[in-house]
């Protein structure tokens, strides 16, 4: 495929999920959007699988289904991880196998997935799509900074990133987040600014993964943009930044 029939791809592809996502939005029904980030999980894990390059478990998935279940009635969905940690072990003990890499679906990208969710229920749908301008424009503004001004190496788990784009995405992270807001005070701007870091790092932390499982994108679900967690590492990390830090500066 020709670079300008991939771009296209690419923003077909774009067009379908910024339409999926925003009907989400609008309507704001909470067993639509668990719905919704229930499919979201599902794909995410089984892509998490191949690169942490797991065989698929019926038992891993009806733990992780069961958590899900259980997030839509519990209130405080992050701490269903130490019951899905709790199960593993119990399990593991029985059997009298030890697989260090059992526990691995159930920090990434369950974590993050239930920290989407307790954001949806603690802050609501706004605060959703600030975590989604602070990431988006984290990585549009480190693109573009490190296209243009990039010339320091950031990371050698991933070459293409460069300092400059790394500071520049923040900057542009954290004022488009701040923006959403309309609230330019101190600890707002700590939300948003420590929310951009941990999105740049959610991405780093996938290209980690791929790197080490020797693949070129997590999946290939979405054409021109590769898996689902090519799309939502940032905000695995950046979700539970936002909402611990809104715990902690505005209640």
């Amino acid at each position: 495929m020709s670079v300008s029939n991939q771009h296209s791809l690419r923003w077909k592809t774009a067009i379908v999920l910024l339409a999926i996502i925003s009907t989400v939005a609008f309507i704001d029904n909470k067993i639509l959007t668990w719905l919704f980030f229930g499919v979201v999980y599902s794909l995410a894990v089984k892509e998490s699988l191949t690169l942490f390059k797991m065989e698929e478990s019926l038992t891993l998935y009806l733990i992780l289904v069961s958590l899900w279940v259980m997030a839509y009635f519990y209130p405080h969905p992050p701490e269903l991880i130490f019951i899905g940690l709790m199960l593993v072990a119990s399990i593991t003990a029985y059997n009298r196998t030890l697989d260090i890499k059992s526990i691995f679906p159930l920090l990434y990208p369950t974590a993050g997935i239930l920290f989407f969710w307790a954001l949806y229920l603690g802050y609501g749908m706004k605060y959703l799509f600030l975590l989604l301008v602070i990431v988006a424009f984290s990585d549009v503004g480190a693109y573009y900074t490190g296209k243009n001004f990039g010339k320091r190496k950031f990371s050698p788990t991933s070459p293409n990133k460069t300092l400059e784009g790394v500071i520049g995405g923040i900057f542009f992270g954290s004022l488009g987040g701040l923006l959403v807001l309309s609230e330019f005070s101190f600890s707002m701007f700590i939300v948003t600014f420590f929310t951009s870091i941990s999105s740049i790092f959610g991405d780093l932390f996938e290209s980690y993964l791929k790197r080490e499982a020797g693949v070129k994108d997590s999946g290939d679900i979405l054409p021109g943009h590769g898996g689902v967690l090519d799309r939502i590492d940032g905000y695995l990390f950046g979700s539970i930044t936002l909402f611990i830090l809104l715990n902690l500066l505005t209640k």
